[in-house]
């Protein structure tokens, strides 16, 4: 059986799609069978891969509504291991239309269910609220990863999360867990973010990711052009990071008997060994501009503490 994995948090902001995309992709390079749910009406994971607006292609509204299975709805991507199921801005509809709809928190894991022998992993990019998308998402999975940004409205935030969590434990899914949090958009520079991490490490303890996540321009520079970062720059400093993220999960689920050793072998790939799995069309320009020391972003002297 494969493991869902939802990435979720109700603030927005914080990186979701992103890690959910990058997460996804990584698992895929590591040659390991992987599925992209897009569960956003925002459509930012499909579009991040690449795939344009089609109000004709079958996607997580219909899965939702019953009007088609999960295998209908695949689409594969350029990463021979990746396989997406789009969203459409329809899917906001499905709050409404699901209201009085029988096991109506259950559609999302019923439609999963026939491909989880398929994917060893399944991610789930979830919406920035705590609504029936949601709780659809979390309901499918096996655990959840929440992305947080360092700093002290994040962490107000969380709590909501982690409660709704708890009742879904006691009322829909009480194999729920909690895969780990991940720092985002990290500036380990910053008193700030280092404060914020101490407080995250004293609360969750080894569930909180030794992998973080920097500010890091290539990341916000590959969805523009439909692709991971991995695939745009797979030597870039937020595409390594994904791929430690991905290496860290695996080797937890190893760990804990929950995946076999033998099917994740070849899945504990060292980051260098990733770029000799992918074929980019722009790789001389991106190389030039790595030449050009365009690599990361400009540093900031304060952090910017809004919402």
């Amino acid at each position: 059986m494969g493991r869902v994995i939802a990435v979720a948090n109700q603030k927005g902001g914080v990186g979701k799609t992103t890690t959910a995309i990058n997460l996804a992709a990584s698992f895929a390079a590591a040659e390991v069978n992987t599925l992209l749910v897009d569960c956003d009406p925002q459509s930012n994971a499909t579009s991040g891969l690449g795939f344009v607006k089609d109000p004709e292609r079958v996607s997580s509204y219909h899965l939702l509504m019953g009007a088609a299975t999960a295998e209908e709805a695949l689409l594969t991507t350029e990463l021979e291991q990746l396989w997406l199921i789009p969203s459409h801005k329809n899917l906001i509809g499905a709050n409404i239309e699901l209201v009085d709809a029988e096991s109506r928190e259950f559609r999302m894991r019923e439609a999963l269910a026939p491909l989880r022998d398929r994917f060893q992993f399944i991610v789930l990019d979830c919406p920035p609220a705590l609504d029936l998308l949601t709780l659809n998402a979390l309901v499918a999975a096996d655990a959840v990863l929440i992305p947080m940004q360092g700093e002290y409205f994040a962490l107000e935030g969380i709590s909501e999360l982690l409660d709704t969590i708890e009742r879904i434990r006691a009322a829909l899914n009480p194999e729920l867990a909690i895969e780990g949090v991940v720092l985002t958009m990290f500036d380990e520079r910053t008193n700030l973010a280092q404060q914020v991490k101490t407080e995250l490490k004293t609360f969750f303890g080894e569930k909180l990711c030794t992998t973080t996540i920097p500010r890091n321009i290539r990341l916000a520079e590959a969805p523009s052009h439909g692709k991971a970062a991995l695939e745009y720059d797979p030597r870039s400093k937020g595409a390594e990071s994904y791929i430690k993220l991905a290496k860290e999960i695996i080797e937890r689920q190893v760990a804990s008997g929950q995946i076999q050793t033998a099917v994740m072998s070849e899945a504990v790939v060292e980051p260098e060994a990733f770029a000799e799995l992918i074929t980019t069309e722009d790789t001389g320009e991106q190389r030039g501009n790595q030449e050009a020391g365009v690599e990361e972003m400009p540093a900031k002297d304060d952090m910017d503490k809004t919402a």
